[in-house]
């Protein structure tokens, strides 16, 4: 999906500001919603919620306001919560200034979770055949726009690297269209990119970017058809 969350390799928004000594959470609430998102599972998680939070207000939103954003409207599309009834629950709370949540406290739920927090889980998954391809091979990313969330940067798109590494099967994140559910895992490569092939002369001396990139995002530079650069796509 293309949309504002798209950020890597956009131009004018100035440098990345870097706080020092940056706390984990700079107010209460975001602790709270880092702990509702570990609660409270969506079957898509957050990432198609944030990807359609309008521009101006993904742009406002700090990053945990975003999680929030997309937690409330992914719980209210579950039929977990009622719209309705969150807007009064908003009014009753700004109009009283002491009014506080009434947790319900479930020790054994709380347990598990702090359990599953501290459990080594590897995303690695069975291999399903031989990958493509090997370290050392070009590569190039399929100029694609796929209409759902997706992983592939789109500055990438139509550029060439080279395989680095293979990391393994792992699923594949990219979300399905409405009405399919796979299971689908792929191998994910270290793919290096020059900052020049990316950017041309706008990059900086010596600059390269790795990213880890499954499968079906990449292709053999030779491959000619609709989703190939070769065949009258742009770079841009």
């Amino acid at each position: 999906m293309n949309g504002i969350h798209d950020m890597g390799g956009m131009h004018g928004f100035g440098r990345v500001p870097i706080e020092v000594n940056e706390p984990v959470f700079h107010e209460e609430w975001e602790g709270r919603v880092w702990a509702i998102n570990l609660c409270t599972r969506m079957p898509a998680g957050l990432r198609p919620e944030i990807e359609v939070i309008p521009p101006a207000s993904y742009l406002r939103y700090s990053y945990y306001e975003k999680w929030l954003h997309a937690k409330v409207e992914g719980l209210i599309k579950a039929g977990l919560i009622d719209r309705d009834e969150l807007a009064q629950r908003e009014v009753a709370i700004a109009a009283d200034p002491a009014a506080v949540a009434n947790p319900i406290i479930e020790p054994a739920r709380v347990t598990e979770r702090l359990e599953r927090l501290h459990t080594f889980n590897s995303p690695d998954t069975e291999p399903t055949g031989e990958p493509q391809f090997r370290a050392g091979n070009e590569v190039r990313v399929r100029n694609i726009n796929p209409p759902g969330h997706t992983r592939m940067p789109r500055y990438t798109r139509g550029h060439i690297g080279i395989v680095q590494q293979l990391w393994g099967w792992h699923r594949i994140e990219d979300q399905d269209p409405p009405g399919v559910m796979t299971e689908r895992a792929e191998p994910v490569y270290s793919v290096r990119f020059e900052g020049a092939e990316l950017w041309g002369d706008q990059a900086e001396p010596n600059q390269a970017v790795y990213i880890d990139m499954w499968e079906s995002y990449l292709e053999s530079p030779e491959t000619t058809g609709p989703n190939s650069e070769s065949n009258g796509s742009s770079k841009s």
